[in-house]
């Protein structure tokens, strides 16, 4: 007789959606909202907007192109017995670190630095981390364990800091050591909330090998998965179509604030706007982790894709009521409010969204690849993200300079989402394949 379905979520499970809770607070106040701001209060008096966005968009594309390059010896690495728990909190420990740095310098070479290396150790974290999915919890609770991950992330680790966040700047008038302690509050939230998976999560599945072969065995496995990867059509065109579409969906959450402070919008209300973005992604991240048994993962990536498309057209849209209101007919003060509005929009827009691609995408990829190669194909699958990443910011900050138009930045992108799109509506033959053979089994 066949056992019910276990519903209740295992301690192994919950420590690791508490990870999502402990590091999101640094992809909202550091990455997408506080951080960019006041690197731009620091540096305004020595540069323009152009050079600031410019060197904060290669920046972003530098810290994504280390840990790319990083990515697959480490993957490999990491599927040996003992070793992924290990360069986990190596990574944990360099991001919190280099988070204080970022808060404590007012030099902006050494607070972009510190940003560089944080970034590095958040991504190096979170590769490990989702290579953890497949050690906590079982093919048919992926998408709802990922799911939760990401809610708990939008509304613990997201919503909760950064509303703490808002109030002492709002307290302190928006002073530099409110910002200064924003950040800060970045590193204890942190490491506090990692501790529950540095205690209860385990490797379960790993390669057995003896320590003195390890480095030599490792490359072997790299270049072994790699050409795997090339003969296995739907492992290899959800990587293509990945490396498109999250390239999009990183770089709109990295560049934000920045192409918002650009257009003149208000510090504060962007950052409201972008509450918005936590508070709504947190039960759509749960919605799309119930319904896609019922609709399919790959569906809802797609439809997602679609919506960041819309999304890019939208943030195209405030910027060319800013850089051309002579020719609608709108005063620069009119057409900085309607640009306001469209930022609520789309912050709205991209919270229905954020949470579901990004779950989705790594639950269904935890579902067609091996068990215990889990950490490897994770370290290519974020080789193809970072590795992506690094031309997202890159090609709106060349696309901005040429221009001189940060809107035409912002458009550039939507070549990333329609590639995405593309990939995913070839590579749906062998998609498909994969879920019959699912469900054979």
């Amino acid at each position: 007789m066949e056992t019910a379905p276990k519903k209740r979520f295992s301690r192994e499970e919950w420590a690791w959606i508490f990870y999502d809770w402990a590091n999101s607070v640094w992809y909202t106040n550091i990455s997408a909202a506080i951080w960019p701001i006041y690197f731009s209060m620091v540096i305004s008096e020595l540069a323009n907007h152009g050079f600031i966005d410019t060197v904060y968009g290669y920046a972003v594309s530098l810290a994504n192109l280390v840990t790319a390059l990083l990515a697959p010896y480490l993957g490999a690495i990491g599927d040996f017995k003992g070793m992924k728990k290990t360069l986990w909190k190596i990574f944990l420990l360099i991001g919190v670190v280099f988070t204080i740095f970022m808060a404590v310098f007012d030099n902006w070479v050494l607070m972009i630095i510190g940003f560089i290396v944080s970034r590095i150790g958040i991504s190096g974290s979170c590769l490990f981390y989702d290579s953890f999915l497949t050690d906590v919890t079982t093919k048919d609770r992926m998408d709802k364990v990922s799911a939760w991950g990401y809610a708990m992330g939008y509304i613990g680790g997201s919503t909760i800091p950064f509303v703490i966040s808002i109030i002492i700047m709002l307290a302190m008038n928006q002073s530099i050591l409110s910002f200064k302690l924003a950040i800060a509050i970045v590193p204890v939230w942190w490491l506090i909330f990692s501790i529950p998976f540095w205690k209860y999560v385990e490797q379960k599945h790993y390669v057995d090998t003896p320590m003195k072969e390890l480095g030599r065995t490792a490359f072997r496995n790299a270049i072994s998965t790699f050409k795997h990867i090339l003969k296995d059509k739907a492992v290899l065109f959800f990587l293509i179509a990945y490396f498109f579409y999250i390239d999009g969906v990183d770089t709109i959450i990295s560049m934000a604030t920045n192409y918002g402070d650009t257009l003149g919008l208000g510090s504060i209300g962007m950052i409201l706007a972008l509450l918005v973005t936590q508070i709504v992604a947190m039960p759509m991240s749960l919605v799309f982790g119930n319904i896609a048994k019922k609709f399919g993962a790959l569906r809802l990536i797609t439809w997602s894709v679609l919506m960041y498309a819309f999304i890019t057209v939208i943030g195209f849209a405030m910027g060319f009521m800013i850089d051309f209101h002579e020719t609608v007919g709108l005063t620069e003060a009119a057409a900085v409010s309607v640009s306001t509005v469209l930022f609520w929009v789309l912050a709205t827009l991209v919270g229905t969204v954020q949470g579901g691609i990004q779950s989705l995408s790594r639950s269904y990829f935890g579902q067609i690849i091996p068990a215990e190669r889990s950490n490897e194909y994770y370290g290519f699958m974020d080789i193809f993200g970072k590795f992506a990443c690094v031309i997202g910011p890159a090609l709106y900050a060349f696309v901005y300079g040429l221009t001189d138009k940060a809107s035409f930045g912002i458009l550039s992108l939507i070549v990333l989402f329609f590639g995405g799109f593309l990939f995913l509506t070839v590579g749906k033959p062998y998609f498909m394949k994969v879920e019959h053979e699912e469900i054979e089994e």
